[in-house]
């Protein structure tokens, strides 16, 4: 009698992951990380699989007329490769969250209580593009003590098939389940949709990409949403600022990786410091080739700015463009920021202390700078290794988050008979 293989289903993938949890959170930190070791260096050894596969990913890319900002986040190098992987031993050498107890009592009766972190359990990761999130994510997800539902973008199908494919292969010779991974290998719509409904085993979903797949997710998922954010993030320079400073701060922010959601998006100026200081403004935007949108204000002093539409002023330009408002004073910087920010990150330069200070005080957004650039949310640059992603939202985490923010807290309690 032949036996009938059944497709492996969304659902049954989420049970394999569940139950795999189980066993995960009880490993010792030793036997994680020399997990992590093993992956990295087996994605090391095969880096030529994966340049293959990407290369598919690439080719599709340009006969489906991706921009060159999309086509960035997707490429694939030897040395993009070897840096994810350095990631994973990066995360091993990080303190492990799961089972740190985070404060402890003793009541009158003599009952202990103590608050310990533990893993969130099964993490749904929904993400588009960039290959590199398949090992970042699974990376903080073991490390933690989580398992993981990766649901890649079908723009990078091939090469997060390659990447897991062998990420799976390589925990069958540790002591993680290699089940405690699991990739919908389906471009279909409906297996994205399945998994948003998937309470009863997945814990929590992330969804990690553009405007429309971050709001797909938080209003259709029945599951709880930790919420990344896009960034339309923004510069203020200040009457006071220094000049130097601001535009070395500017450049940085805006051109180092135009197509990162911590880039700069709207530069905001002083009127008085930009009367004082436009012809090196105007020589930055032109040594550097960014296209400059304005306010009517900034139209009138920037000779070859265009005029801004509301799109300009809301969206992610996610290239060598930026949006210029001119203001008068801190709280009309502020107010622009209010009405078209997506609470990521914004900075000020400034000289003056208390406008610092007022700016960073009344701005809504999970990280807020003072005379340094955007570029700095991020979870390596901030010494948590690969993060998971950036949350925008006020609840559980905000702002990159790497390993502690995939955990949660149980009371565990420790009497000698105590009854209520």
């Amino acid at each position: 009698m032949t036996k009938v293989v059944e497709p492996v289903s969304v659902k049954s993938q989420a049970k394999l992951a569940q139950k795999a949890s189980k066993s995960l959170g009880m490993l010792s930190t030793q036997v994680k990380n020399e997990a992590l070791h093993v992956v990295a260096d087996y994605l090391d050894q095969n880096v030529a699989t994966i340049l293959t596969a990407n290369e598919q990913d690439l080719q599709n890319g340009k006969k489906a007329g991706y921009d060159d900002a999309y086509m960035d986040r997707l490429a694939l190098s030897e040395a993009r490769v070897k840096e994810f992987a350095q990631g994973l031993r990066d995360v091993a050498k990080l303190d492990d969250p799961s089972g740190e107890t985070l404060d402890e009592w003793t009541l009158e009766n003599g009952l202990n209580v103590a608050t310990v972190r533990v893993p969130l359990g099964v993490i749904g990761m929904i993400y588009e593009a960039r290959p590199n999130v398949t090992v970042d994510a699974t990376g903080l997800a073991l490390k933690s003590g989580n398992a993981i539902v990766l649901k890649g973008g079908s723009s990078a199908i091939h090469s997060n098939r390659a990447i897991v494919k062998l990420m799976k292969e390589a925990l069958a010779n540790t002591e993680v389940s290699s089940d405690a991974v699991q990739f919908i290998d389906s471009t279909d719509r409906e297996a994205t949709e399945e998994l948003f409904t998937m309470k009863e085993h997945i814990d929590v979903l992330i969804p990690r990409g553009g405007g429309k797949l971050i709001s797909a997710v938080v209003n259709n998922a029945t599951v709880p949403v930790l919420e990344t954010g896009v960034g339309n993030c923004h510069i203020y320079v200040d009457k006071d600022a220094d000049a130097q400073k601001a535009i070395s701060i500017f450049v940085n922010a805006k051109t180092d990786r135009p197509a990162v959601c911590n880039a700069a998006e709207t530069l905001i100026v002083h009127s008085e410091w930009l009367s004082a200081n436009k012809e090196a403004l105007v020589s930055a935007f032109n040594e550097h080739g960014i296209g400059v949108y304005g306010c009517e204000k900034a139209v009138k002093e920037i000779e070859r700015a265009e005029p801004a539409t509301e799109d300009h002023w809301a969206s992610e330009f996610l290239s060598l463009d930026i949006a210029v408002k001119v203001v008068n004073d801190v709280s009309e910087a502020v107010e622009h920021i209010d009405n078209y920010g997506t609470k990521h990150s914004e900075a000020i330069v400034t000289e003056s202390k208390e406008t610092a200070a007022r700016f960073t005080g009344l701005v809504d957004a999970a990280a807020v700078y003072h005379n340094a650039s955007t570029r700095f949310t991020d979870g390596s640059a901030l010494g948590f290794g690969a993060e998971i992603g950036i949350s925008t939202q006020k609840l559980h985490a905000r702002g990159p988050m790497g390993l502690p923010a995939l955990t949660t807290v149980k009371y565990v309690m420790s009497g000698s008979g105590q009854i209520r």
